[in-house]
């Protein structure tokens, strides 16, 4: 299994670690972890760097 960490690219910060899912919905980008629990962000993915688990995502 493979579970990412999710940054927010201005200052670096985790916004979810053992994200398990990611899901667009138009200006807004869902993320869920391992256990089912969701965070929605307006902002749109950057890059995703798959070797490291790790998505960095534009929020606005």
């Amino acid at each position: 299994m493979c579970l990412a960490t999710v940054y927010k690219e201005n200052d670096n910060t985790v916004i979810m670690e053992n994200t398990a899912r990611i899901d667009v919905d138009g200006d807004f980008v869902i993320v869920e972890d391992i256990v089912g629990e969701k965070t929605r962000i307006q902002g749109r993915i950057k890059w995703v760097d798959l070797a490291a688990s790790k998505v960095m995502l534009v929020c606005d």
